[in-house]
């Protein structure tokens, strides 16, 4: 097996791991579009930039609006700027482009279609078992090997690696939704 495909798989496996093991809370709020921490406006995308001529969004584009939320503080329920937690950070992202996700990690890992490991995209949702053996944290790949998340109630949203081996024990599978 190709050196990079074992490191993917195990980055997913650890990303998994990670996932349940870390707390994603959920309060059944509806996530809105509010300014981004320091006052800097999120990137609010405009219809033909976000979306293809078969209709789905513009992985980079959505990708580019979850990179513009790094810093912001994770607040258990979070669905906003002013804090998410994981499945609300996700909602808020796909919320901006019009995809409605629903609120908990759980529910979010049975929409769209499965992704191989070898084959994330930007914009796919990759889920982790932080805590159990069932997805409990979710976050947005950026590549094949980074991903972007709201970790915990002691982080900020980040980019982590897939190749890290707490993810990569961790991951339990992504998703495509767009």
């Amino acid at each position: 097996m190709p050196d990079r495909t074992r490191s993917l798989r195990r980055a997913f496996a650890v990303a998994t791991f990670a996932a349940f093991a870390s707390a994603c809370a959920s309060t059944g709020a509806s996530p809105r579009p509010f300014p981004a921490p320091g006052g800097a406006p999120v990137p609010t995308p405009a219809a033909d930039a976000t979306t293809s001529a078969a209709g789905t969004i513009d992985d980079y584009a959505l990708t580019a609006t979850a990179l513009a939320l790094r810093g912001t503080p994770y607040r258990n329920g979070g669905t906003d700027p002013n804090g998410f937690d994981c499945s609300g950070f996700t909602q808020y992202v796909f919320g901006q482009y019009g995809v409605r996700l629903p609120r908990e990690v759980r529910d979010q890992f049975e929409v769209g279609a499965t992704v191989k490991p070898a084959e994330v995209a930007a914009g796919d949702l990759l889920f982790f078992a932080t805590s159990g053996r069932h997805a409990t944290h979710v976050g947005i790949a950026i590549d094949g090997d980074q991903f972007i998340h709201a970790p915990s109630s002691t982080g900020v949203v980040r980019v982590e690696r897939l190749s890290q081996p707490y993810w990569m024990h961790r991951f339990v599978g992504a998703r495509r939704v767009s």
